[in-house]
């Protein structure tokens, strides 16, 4: 499914809000509900599952007296715990201390410390368990090339082309095709023989071995785009086959890289192929900090183009379920990791503070996604689940980090931390993060 299709009806505007209000939702919703899963099992009273904030527009309880609505702010959400004074879940000090045992069992600030920091540590798992399911369905649907290596859909690319749906590859430019999945090698070794701009296919077709020309792989053509880039400023597409780059052709998606790299940031002419027609664009590429293998930072020009390995589709086959959520837990742990060092690579001013993105660069980044296709999007709101769980675990007051924090005050001193002390952090925790949030607004709209 193509999201694109909605744009006529609605606008560029409208989709952002959309995608992003969805692709919040969806997020605040699993990591409210882990909390509130894991509470109501611990024994611990939800008086309160709110979506967004602000004046309520929807609500209803259920039988278990929770209280659940839909608020006029669709930014958040919250679960508000019996003993609560908040959203924050900051302890309501004069109704805690007019409760009996009992009735402080049902509170959040009453409940034995494992069920207190079992249902805070909830709302992040749910978020990490909600993306390794969520890539895991995506990796089963995705599959893997078959092996041997044969055709699917065929790429809509300038010049002829011999070449079917179903042939089986033998070989491609006199480099014979894999016997196994490991295509590494093969490709590497296409790319360098440099015989552009057709090369010679030798498939199997309906049990005849023919030779036959087909595009070169590697092509300049765009498989994806990055969100907020130079190429989705100039108006590029996924499908767009960059032929010329001032002047000069381009047969090969590393020639189109070499341009990009030695532009210094300079604007660059480009000649798109789009459908048999051609089209003339100029855009500026965007420095980019970019990390060696040595663990130091480079700053390179880039335009937001993800090149098509393939000058095809080819065809796929499943993925063994073990082998798909191996490769999904994989996938969720980079990007917990990738949420902790990002962050300390600014800090520690190696990188650019410009990488941090706000509500406004999250919001541009979902409607850029959702217009690239359902799978892309799907693929998003998983990475923004794992990061915005992996956040939570910072240790800052007012976030889940910082109430596993208090918890772990009480585990060691055997008494919990004072009260009035707690609500004077969590107004500084709160601080913390307002104040995060205006400098990666800031970010969203002086950064380029």
């Amino acid at each position: 499914m193509d999201f694109s299709g909605i744009i006529p009806v609605f606008g560029n505007a409208s989709l952002t809000l959309l995608a992003f209000v969805g692709c919040l939702s969806i997020i605040v919703f699993v990591h409210e509900f882990g909390h509130y899963f894991i509470g109501r099992i611990s024994g611990i009273k939800a008086e309160v599952f709110s979506l967004g904030f602000g004046p309520v527009l929807f609500a209803r309880a259920d039988k278990h007296g929770t209280v659940w609505q839909f608020a006029a702010l669709p930014f958040g959400g919250y679960v508000k715990f019996k003993g609560d004074k908040g959203a924050a879940s900051n302890p309501d000090i004069e109704t805690l201390d007019a409760m009996d045992a009992r009735d402080l069992r049902d509170t959040m600030h009453g409940a034995p410390l494992w069920a207190r920091a079992a249902t805070v540590a909830a709302g992040p798992g749910f978020n990490f368990i909600f993306s390794i399911l969520v890539f895991t369905g995506l990796f089963l649907y995705q599959g893997t090339v078959k092996v041997p290596l044969s055709i699917g859909t065929i790429y809509d690319l300038p010049g002829e082309s011999q070449i079917l749906t179903g042939d089986r590859v033998l070989s491609i430019d006199g480099v014979a095709a894999p016997e196994t999945d490991d295509f590494r090698d093969f490709f590497n070794a296409i790319r360098q023989s440099k015989s552009f701009p057709s090369v010679e296919y030798v498939v199997e077709r309906n049990g005849s071995v023919l030779a036959v020309q087909g595009p070169s792989m590697d092509p300049a053509r765009i498989n994806s785009l990055v969100p907020r880039s130079a190429a989705i400023e100039a108006g590029l597409r996924v499908g767009d086959v960059i032929t010329h780059v001032d002047g000069d052709p381009i047969y090969a998606f590393s020639d189109l890289k070499d341009k990009v790299e030695t532009s210094n940031g300079a604007p660059l002419k480009l000649d798109v192929w789009r459908g048999g027609e051609v089209l003339r664009t100029t855009l500026t590429p965007k420095p980019v900090d970019e990390q060696a293998e040595d663990g130091s930072f480079s700053r390179q020009w880039r335009i937001g183009i993800v090149g098509s390995f393939y000058a095809f589709e080819p065809m796929t086959e499943t993925v063994p379920l073990g082998r798909s959520l191996w490769a999904s837990l994989k996938a969720t742990y980079t990007i917990m990791e990738g949420s902790v060092t990002g962050i300390y690579h600014v800090v520690s001013g190696a990188v650019s503070s410009c990488n941090i993105s706000g509500p406004i660069g999250i919001a541009e980044t979902s409607g850029q996604m959702a217009k690239q296709g359902s799978e892309d999007f799907i693929w998003f709101i998983a990475v923004l689940s794992t990061a915005v769980g992996m956040i939570n675990l910072f240790p800052i007051p007012v976030l889940d980090g910082g109430h596993l924090v208090f918890f772990a005050y009480e585990a060691v001193f055997r008494r919990p931390p004072n009260k009035v002390a707690v609500n004077r952090l969590m107004t500084f925790g709160l601080a913390i993060i307002l104040s995060f949030m205006m400098f990666a607004i800031f970010n969203d709209i002086f950064c380029p």
